[in-house]
């Protein structure tokens, strides 16, 4: 029996001391241990530029900061966002950031929801979306334009074998993704040429890849032409713009063309093919007078103004020299500090705005090639209505 307790007590001894041995071996001395500590708290958690004493540099970089809402990088609104922050940062006193959206419905949540966003591009006809889809109450109240922007023009793309509305009767069709111009205008075009299809909302850069396997038969897109998405496409399969018919459309729309001047790719010399333009429009916040985001948007506005006439020559869009500062957006009110902008400019003739007659010339020699008489027609037009524009 004894010799059975000096065994356990023997085997005891010995599991102590290799359980000694192994915390001996595990064990840190404490300067180790706090030096650990730091290096975990140093990870976790970097000094902030107000606790290190930069908070003037913060106060200086947030201050006159704008957010505009742009759009995908195959379209046209963030082009123009990022024209605008072009021409219009000014270093400390003004810094416009172009910000990449989805498009013109989400842009406009954007001006109702998202911090920090106080301009948006968007299209005229998106109040229709959310008056009937998206029911967002005082729509027209809440959301003010600074000033017309260019045309985007409605791109019905189809492959070889589609030669008509008629023939995408139950066929798939990209309407981009939810919240792009697309996703808001082809509901409308569909609906109102009564041709039921599938939509499909995917980004149309990779409908167009879908479109070549022919897993999808047509997209529709809305952009200023020409647009790079077409234009960088080699067209190896024969694909084709549809015309659409102007009179199902003229409340929201206006008349316009492709020439193989636009898409050489796409439309033979000497044709043309009609189509409808949607109005692109700079819109804001309707922000009250007493707020900090108010300060930030009537600087803008102020710059957008008086720097305007420097969007008419090179680097900038062509499409810049179609717009009319004075020109109405049916349906849309005026933010009032635009309206008071432009009341001080119609007073200076030196910079009242205006249309660029050489650029109204140029459409209408596109609209009409080898046609003087339908040239000068189309010229004479073009001013009448954009006389009329500036005085509604």
């Amino acid at each position: 029996m004894y010799a059975w307790i000096g065994r356990g007590l023997a085997l005891a001894t010995a599991l102590l001391a290799v359980a000694g041995h192994a915390a001996a071996q595990t064990a840190s001395p404490p300067d180790q241990i706090a030096q650990a500590d730091v290096q975990r708290k140093g990870q976790s958690r970097a000094p902030t530029a107000a606790s290190v004493g930069e908070g003037n540099a913060i106060a200086r970089v947030n201050n006159w900061t704008v957010g505009l809402a742009g759009g995908l990088p195959e379209g046209t609104f963030l082009r123009f966002a990022a024209e605008i922050a072009r021409n219009l940062n000014d270093g400390e006193d003004l810094r416009v950031l172009a910000i990449v959206t989805p498009g013109a419905t989400e842009n406009v949540k954007d001006l109702l929801y998202l911090k920090g966003v106080d301009i948006g591009i968007t299209h005229a006809d998106v109040f229709e979306h959310f008056r009937t889809v998206e029911k967002i109450p005082n729509i027209e109240r809440r959301i003010n334009f600074i000033s017309e922007m260019y045309i985007s023009e409605v791109h019905v793309l189809v492959r070889p074998e589609i030669n008509s509305f008629k023939d995408l009767e139950g066929k798939k069709v990209s309407f981009h993704t939810p919240g792009a111009g697309p996703s808001v205008t082809a509901p409308i075009l569909f609906g109102r040429l009564g041709i039921k299809v599938e939509p499909v909302y995917v980004n149309n850069a990779i409908a167009l890849e879908k479109m070549r396997s022919g897993e999808i038969a047509a997209l529709v897109h809305t952009v200023g032409k020409p647009n790079d998405l077409f234009v960088k496409f080699k067209n190896e399969t024969g694909f084709k713009f549809l015309p659409i018919p102007y009179d199902k459309f003229e409340d929201f729309y206006v008349p316009s063309i492709f020439t193989a001047e636009d898409y050489p790719a796409y439309v033979k010399p000497g044709e043309k093919v009609e189509t409808i333009g949607i109005q692109a429009v700079l819109a804001v916040y309707n922000w009250p007078k007493d707020s900090d985001r108010f300060r930030r948007v009537s600087r803008f506005i102020d710059y957008y103004f008086d720097r305007f006439k420097k969007f008419h020559v090179p680097p900038y869009h062509p499409k810049w020299k179609s717009i009319n500062l004075a020109a109405k957006v049916p349906g849309w009110t005026r933010y009032w500090v635009a309206e008071e902008k432009l009341k001080q400019m119609v007073t200076a003739p030196s910079t009242a705005p205006s249309i660029d007659p050489q650029f109204a010339r140029q459409q209408a020699a596109r609209a009409a090639p080898n046609d003087t008489a339908e040239q000068e027609r189309l010229f004479q037009k073009f001013l009448e209505w954009s006389k009329t524009q500036s005085k509604r």
